[in-house]
C-alpha cells in the first residue's frame, strides 16, 4: 500500500459529502456540475429553494464549519446577509460564481482539514469537537445533494416515488 496515498478519517469523511464520488449515490459536487443557470434558478413551489439558493447556504456553512475549526474569524461572504440568500435569478450572482464558492470554499475546508490531520496546523477545538463539525458538514453536504437531486426531477417532470 502506497502510504502517500493515505488519507485522514476526517478529510475521507468530508469527501463522501463533496467528492469526488460518494458509494450513496451524486454527492453535493456532483449534484451541482451539470445544472444549468435556468435549472439552478428554477423554484419548483412559491416559498421553496431553488438549486442556487441551496448551494450558496451550503457554501456559507462550509466558511463557518472553517471558521470554527481554524479558530479564526469567517472572513465575508460573497453576498451580504447570512444562512439562506434569495438568488432569483442571475442579476445579484452568476450560477457559474455560485458554483465556483461551493468549491472554494468546500477546498478550503478540505485543505485546512487535511493540514491538521498531518500535524501542519492545529485546530482550538479538541478532535471530538472538530470531527463534530466535519461529521455535520459532511452530512449537510449530503442532504443537501439530495434535494438537489429531487429538485432536478421534478423540473424535468420525472416522478417521485416513495
Amino acid at each position: 500500500m502506497n502510504t502517500s496515498a493515505v488519507i485522514g478519517v476526517e478529510s475521507r469523511v468530508l469527501n463522501e459529502g463533496y467528492g469526488p464520488g460518494a458509494w450513496h449515490g451524486a454527492d453535493l459536487k456532483a449534484a451541482i456540475a451539470a445544472v444549468t443557470p435556468a435549472l439552478a434558478f428554477w423554484r419548483p413551489a412559491e416559498g421553496r429553494h431553488n438549486i442556487a439558493e441551496i448551494a450558496l447556504h451550503h457554501a456559507y456553512c462550509a466558511r463557518g464549519v472553517r471558521a470554527q475549526i481554524s479558530g479564526r474569524p469567517s472572513e465575508p461572504f460573497i453576498l451580504p446577509g447570512e444562512d439562506w440568500f434569495e438568488a432569483a435569478d442571475e442579476r445579484a450572482i452568476s450560477w457559474e460564481k455560485i458554483q465556483a464558492i461551493v468549491h472554494t470554499e468546500q477546498e478550503r475546508l478540505g485543505a485546512l482539514v487535511a493540514e491538521i490531520e498531518a500535524g501542519q496546523a492545529t485546530s482550538p477545538l479538541a478532535d471530538g469537537g472538530r470531527f463534530d463539525l466535519v461529521l455535520g458538514i459532511t452530512g449537510h453536504a449530503i442532504y443537501h445533494a439530495g434535494q438537489i437531486q429531487l429538485i432536478k426531477r421534478l423540473r424535468e417532470g420525472g416522478e417521485i416515488s416513495a
